[in-house]
């Protein structure tokens, strides 16, 4: 059994140059929404969800991006109305949310 019911790794990488990059999409910022509602609904810690930055995911093309595991569903998003579904949708209810989905 997992230590979490969900892990979450949120690129926020930022290159240098100017090359596409999920940081240019506002990653980081989206990564602490979500991490304020996780807390907010009492789903944060142990045997729950853990929301964490991670580097380079190697999708930057899809980004922003983010992985959760153990199932290793990727998703692109654009703005906190995505996070939300997410966060219902999977974090809450354990459903693929298709139209984010990335493979």
């Amino acid at each position: 059994m997992s230590y979490y019911k969900y892990h979450v790794f949120i690129c926020t990488n930022q290159r240098e140059k100017g090359e596409m990059c999920c940081e240019q999409s506002g990653a980081s910022r989206l990564r602490a929404y979500l991490k304020q509602k996780v807390k907010q609904l009492g789903l944060a810690g142990k045997g729950s969800v853990r929301i964490n930055t991670a580097g380079c995911l190697d999708r930057c093309g899809e980004g922003p991006v983010m992985v959760i595991y153990p199932e290793e569903t990727w998703y692109s998003f654009v703005d906190e109305q995505d996070i939300d579904e997410i966060l219902s949708e999977h974090l809450q209810n354990g459903r693929v949310v298709s139209r984010l989905q990335i493979k």
